[in-house]
């Protein structure tokens, strides 16, 4: 029964019971599993369970990615198209309370078409960044007031918690390191108008999140990109003091424009689409 797997790591052979775990938690289309589920499956002890999954993890069929949560290993070998549907439902285990954010909302609600090889997750605890299977897992700690805006999605037979198009908008003005810079954002916010956001929506979550460097970025975007903004006089009467980086991700430098009051380091014509600059 042994089979060799991607990275070409011999795994050994299951017994019947393991087999027998496996195939019946597999064939429920899970990807993750608890020691409970082992427990179940098999009516076994929790203890039992315990030594089960340790074994099938030294054996190379279970991957530990969080305290008592593994991940099944394909069962066939280069099965790797089974992490890229996957890889929500794998975020969504390692960390508790979580949404999928960033990056990899865009991503997922088709607002670029740049794939980033590391899986943005919000939350509110602390968590380490973790490496499975080629995929960066990387965790980015917000505090609760910034922590809404997701709804649980289907994935594959999974519900995960992803942000939505608004919400994402806004996230990555907060924070345009995660989601690959200014010109990902413009955009985003470009493809967005196509799919009906709600600017009134974006707005709120702008007041909630309470970050001034995220709303002027929205509201000069939003300028250059000719979208109008619900509320704009109100938002550009209460821009906060200081001149922080249109684009963080690059060099500070550039003029500071007063009627932003940012820093423009970055031209419009490098991020804008040809139909604008």
């Amino acid at each position: 029964m042994g089979s060799t797997n991607d990275e070409g790591i011999q795994r050994k052979s299951l017994s019947t019971r393991e087999s027998q775990a496996l195939s019946r938690l597999a064939s429920e289309s899970r990807q993750i599993i608890t020691i409970s589920d082992i427990a179940d499956v098999l009516d076994i002890s929790r203890k039992s369970a315990k030594d089960m999954a340790y074994a099938l993890k030294e054996k190379g069929w279970l991957e530990r990615i969080a305290h008592g949560k593994y991940l099944i290993l394909p069962l066939a070998a280069g099965e790797n198209a089974v992490y890229t549907e996957h890889e929500f439902v794998i975020a969504s285990a390692l960390v508790e309370p979580m949404y999928v954010g960033y990056w990899s909302a865009l991503n997922h609600h088709g607002l670029t078409e740049q794939l980033s090889r590391t899986v943005y997750v919000v939350t509110t605890a602390r968590a380490q960044e973790r490496e499975i299977h080629g995929v960066t897992y990387r965790p980015v700690t917000v505090t609760e007031q910034k922590f809404f805006g997701y709804q649980p999605t289907a994935v594959g037979s999974n519900q995960v918690n992803i942000s939505s198009v608004e919400k994402t908008l806004v996230d990555c003005a907060d924070h345009p390191e995660f989601c690959g810079g200014i010109s990902e954002l413009a955009k985003a916010m470009q493809n967005a108008v196509d799919m009906r956001c709600s600017w009134d929506r974006v707005v709120e979550y702008l007041r909630r999140v309470g970050n001034g460097a995220a709303t002027k970025r929205l509201v000069y975007l939003a300028d250059q990109l000719a979208i109008s903004l619900p509320e704009y006089e109100d938002l550009v009467e209460n821009f906060t003091t200081g001149y922080p980086l249109l684009d963080p991700t690059r060099e500070a430098k550039g003029t500071r424009d007063s009627e932003y009051q940012l820093r423009l380091n970055v031209a419009p014509e490098s991020f804008l689409p040809d139909d604008f600059s």
